[in-house]
């Protein structure tokens, strides 16, 4: 490992070999998240996020709207 690390320019054989177990993983040789897999699932924790910031725009929205109806309208 510390050859090949050498000869790739990478500067901690640790490195290669999490890239190796990695690899390991998205191929099924060894348990564990797949890259792909850990990618969605940031894509859905950041949607997630986003959903959740829209929903509390729209209740905030509603609130505002619903103590407007409440409220005396008078005339002049």
């Amino acid at each position: 490992m510390k050859a090949v690390a050498s000869k790739l320019g990478i500067g901690s054989t640790e490195t290669l070999c999490k890239w190796v177990r990695q690899d390991q993983v998205d191929a099924g040789a060894r348990p564990g998240v797949s890259t792909e897999e850990s990618a969605e699932m940031k894509r859905l924790k950041k949607e997630n996020a986003e959903l959740r910031r829209a929903n509390d725009i729209l209740k905030a929205a509603a609130s505002f709207f619903a103590a407007e109806l409440d409220r005396p309208h008078t005339r002049s």
